[in-house]
């Protein structure tokens, strides 16, 4: 039996609501493909239910950053504290608005960026702390909006994995300035295509990104200009699925959540075997993929092959260790935690079409690779 890491069949319980969808958009009088009344119920339904004052719907994750940290006046010569561990867009998008991704190691079980690191990171030059949550954790966002009040500084918050989650009972995506969205296909509020949202409390920020998502115009007066904006704009059928699969959203949360702890439950025995799952809990979580640290991960990977179940490594590499990065890593930098996860991690599948047989079959998989070792401690003599 084959266990694929990413379901085949994502959207098959909806597919004659989506078909239906296309066609009626795609028919209809108005022909509004981008940012209608569809695009306007989701952004109305995402704030009232984060809260948030305001939600701006946009074409991707990637884009949201973008037009967040534009909107934040960040540019040539301003740096913004990022992790050291995480996908591409973290630094591109710093990078490709002139300023420098100041790169800071991660906690080494959590795999999120350290906020003292961060705190040290800070030069005269910082604009914006981008702390990011990652796989199944949050990142300590008490300690970030901390210090953004106490270095005058803006926070963005990179929700794009963490949809639902909570920490102190606080949404993930309402804790800084603005938070950002993705809703790419595999992410836990995921749809089949690519989109993204800002969220924020800033009034005069959410207006800008409205603006730039649709090349400076500002949604009243057609081809009047205000500034030099983007294309990232929403699709209409997009935002209707989503409003379609929002109620069973909570629902496929709790399955992923439910994985995750029989996951975690079954795997703390290993940590003696070289096998470390993440914090057990609920808060600050967000279960996007469950990701262990394995000592011999290309091992446990390989074994788990020969058995049919698929897994996923983010991210092979640091990002200050990538090509495109490397002129905004200082010689002689490291970042030792995040080149022990690069080499350690290991995603299991947690999306929630797996079948208990299949969790169980997984966890059974990887005791048989680790068998758990008790702990026997000596008393001092």
């Amino acid at each position: 039996m084959s266990i694929p890491f990413f379901p085949p069949d994502l959207f098959e319980r909806d597919r004659e609501v989506l078909l239906d969808l296309l066609h009626r958009i795609g028919t209809a009088a108005d022909q509004r493909f981008i940012l209608g009344e569809y695009t306007a119920r989701f952004e109305h339904l995402l704030r009232t239910e984060l809260p948030a004052e305001d939600v701006i719907t946009c074409a991707t994750g990637t884009s949201a950053l973008t037009l967040t940290l534009r909107a934040m006046g960040v540019g040539p010569g301003d740096e913004v504290v990022v992790p050291a561990f995480g996908c591409a867009p973290l630094a591109s998008t710093v990078a490709e608005l002139g300023a420098t991704p100041v790169f800071t190691d991660i906690r080494p079980h959590t795999m999120v960026i350290d906020p003292d690191l961060a705190e040290a990171a800070i030069t005269p030059r910082t604009k914006v702390l981008m702390p990011a949550h990652l796989f199944s954790i949050m990142a300590d966002m008490p300690r970030f909006t901390d210090l953004g009040r106490r270095h005058g500084l803006r926070v963005l918050e990179d929700s794009a994995v963490a949809q639902g989650a909570t920490l102190g009972g606080k949404q993930a995506g309402t804790w800084g300035d603005a938070g950002v969205f993705s809703f790419v296909q595999v992410k836990s509020f995921g749809m089949p295509g690519e989109g993204g949202a800002v969220v924020t409390d800033d009034a005069e920020l959410a207006r800008t990104v409205r603006m730039l998502r649709n090349h400076g115009q500002d949604g009243q007066t057609r081809f009047l200009h205000h500034r030099i904006g983007y294309n990232s704009r929403f699709d209409e059928i997009q935002a209707a699925f989503q409003l379609h699969r929002f109620d069973g959203l909570a629902a496929r949360l709790e399955r992923r959540a439910r994985i995750a702890d029989y996951y975690t439950a079954r795997f703390e025995s290993l940590v003696d075997a070289g096998i470390q799952p993440p914090p057990a809990g609920r808060d600050g979580r967000c279960f996007y993929v469950y990701t262990l640290l394995a000592d011999r991960r290309d091992e446990l990977r390989a074994h788990l092959r020969a058995r049919g179940i698929e897994t996923h490594v983010y991210y092979p590499l640091p990002l200050p260790h990538q090509p495109a990065f490397a002129r905004f890593a200082p010689p002689g930098r490291r970042w030792p935690r995040a080149e022990s996860a690069a080499a350690r991690i290991l995603s299991l599948p947690v999306h929630p079409q797996l079948s208990d047989a299949q969790v169980e079959l997984i966890a059974d998989a990887v005791h048989a690779f680790a068998p758990s070792r008790p702990l026997v401690r000596q008393e001092a003599r």
